[in-house]
């Protein structure tokens, strides 16, 4: 219990540490121009780069994200496929599917997947 009680403390103490210590030395950092510019190969920039991108580009990405992570959670389904047919592995599979196929349906309607209007 001591032990651990020290350790806390001690990890406590560190992370305070690091943390003034960074506190200090931003406080140092001179922001100039030359700094806070985005870098464009010497020359100076044509837009802002503080400019938000499209959001219908990021809904884009975003979706394609998601189904790309549901492909990854189907792998190791398939591959226990192989070795055994349950069941239960079966019937969680198409309704992993169903659930897959109304959200890209549901994308679809809403028009989230037309790039060009």
């Amino acid at each position: 219990m001591l032990s651990s009680f020290i350790s806390s403390v001690v990890a406590l103490a560190l992370s305070c540490v690091v943390m003034g210590l960074g506190w200090v030395l931003a406080k140092r950092a001179v922001s100039d121009r030359e700094k806070s510019s985005p870098f464009e190969c010497g020359f100076d920039p044509i837009k802002s780069a503080r400019l938000p991108f499209s959001l219908r580009f990021f809904l884009l990405a975003i979706i394609f994200l998601i189904f790309d992570v549901e492909i990854v959670l189907l792998f190791p389904i398939l591959m226990s496929m192989s070795s055994s047919y349950s069941s239960t592995i079966i019937f969680g599979t198409f309704i992993f599917l169903v659930i897959l196929i109304v959200g890209l349906f549901h994308e679809w309607n809403e028009g989230s997947l037309d790039w060009a209007q």
